[in-house]
């Protein structure tokens, strides 16, 4: 059924040897037509050369950060179909068909696997805390068609791989991707799957505080950017709600003596209230903008062929030979480095 189908798995990854040749070679045995990619992000600990030896094709990243490693990817790689996982071990290689059987079907452009079970290890309590709390506020800003935003399994079309973006540099990068799909209203789809623990000697890079923080602020910032009205009217409303809680009772006070004895008080009220209309105006202005900018991205979208080109062809093929021969000598100077 995949046959007829360019497929390219793509595994960035930060410090997995321990893991990343078995995930290699799971997703060789699930999806033998499939090219295996692994993007090294500055790893210290052979990842790198296990990747290879396992059969990848890897390619390094120095700018550190995930956002950077995805974005690297989608830009240099050609194919009609891409699937996203991480090198941990913690997604089953088997579910992939199951994933790109469901994106074909549906004719979706991302399928994520929504991991289950991933409140049950006690070793991921304040992650899994966050994880509901994040779903929940994502459901309430910008849509209900995602319910594991932070799921890093994922498949989707090659539309929607030359049509995202990518301007997040962590672990924010899998929401962005969801507000992109959700702000297109692009055809979309999950797969309940079993969620694995990273086995002994593997150890998350996620920073339950640090990057929950960062996560926190893409929110705000993807707000301000697909919903200006919404973001600058809440804050139009709160400077609005601080000058009427000063301005009352000086109103009161004026209306019942006719004096305003506190002039500062009703001073910084209307400057309030000027800095909430400007808000507001703001949030209005911004808003066409933003519609502007969505209707641009769906036109690039559209006009995105959902296929690559063909392999077989003599510009693919010169192409092909070009990039191999780019990827063997990558690897050759990864194994150099790695033995000094």
């Amino acid at each position: 059924m995949f046959d007829r189908f360019n497929i390219a798995v793509l595994l960035p990854c930060y410090n997995e040897a321990s893991t990343i040749g078995q995930v290699v070679q799971g997703f060789q045995a699930a999806l033998p037509t499939a090219q295996i990619y692994v993007y090294d992000n500055n790893s210290t600990d052979g990842t790198a050369l296990k990747a290879m030896l396992a059969g990848a094709t890897v390619v390094r990243e120095r700018r550190q950060g995930k956002g950077h490693v995805v974005r690297r990817m989608l830009a240099d790689i050609d194919a009609d179909i891409y699937v996203m996982a991480d090198g941990d071990s913690t997604y089953c290689p088997t579910d992939a068909e199951d994933l790109i059987r469901t994106l074909i079907t549906e004719r979706a452009d991302m399928v994520v696997g929504t991991r289950r079970g991933v409140h049950n290890d006690a070793g991921r309590q304040g992650h899994a805390l966050g994880n509901r709390l994040f779903n929940l506020l994502y459901r309430s800003m910008f849509g209900t068609d995602f319910n594991d935003i932070f799921s890093g399994y994922r498949v989707f079309s090659r539309r929607f791989a030359k049509s995202f973006p990518a301007v997040s540099n962590g672990f924010e990068i899998e929401t962005e991707m969801s507000v992109h799909a959700s702000r297109l209203k692009l055809p979309v789809a999950e797969l309940e799957l079993d969620y694995g623990r990273r086995p002994d000697g593997s150890h998350s890079k996620l920073s339950t505080y640090r990057d929950g923080a960062k996560i926190l602020w893409t929110f705000a910032m993807l707000m301000k950017e697909t919903r200006p009205f919404t973001f600058f009217g809440l804050i139009g409303m709160a400077f609005l709600s601080t000058s009427v809680g000063f301005m009352m009772p000086v109103l009161l006070e004026y209306f019942a003596t006719g004096l305003v004895p506190r002039m500062p008080t009703w001073v910084f009220a209307l400057a309030m209230l000027m800095v909430s209309i400007i808000m507001f105006t703001a949030g209005l202005i911004l808003d066409s903008v933003s519609r502007a900018r969505t209707e641009q991205l769906r036109l690039h979208y559209i006009a995105t062929a959902a296929r690559a080109a063909p392999l077989d062809s003599a510009k693919g093929g010169l192409a092909l030979s070009q990039t191999e021969d780019l990827v063997i000598g990558t690897q050759a100077r990864i194994v150099r480095e790695h033995h000094g």
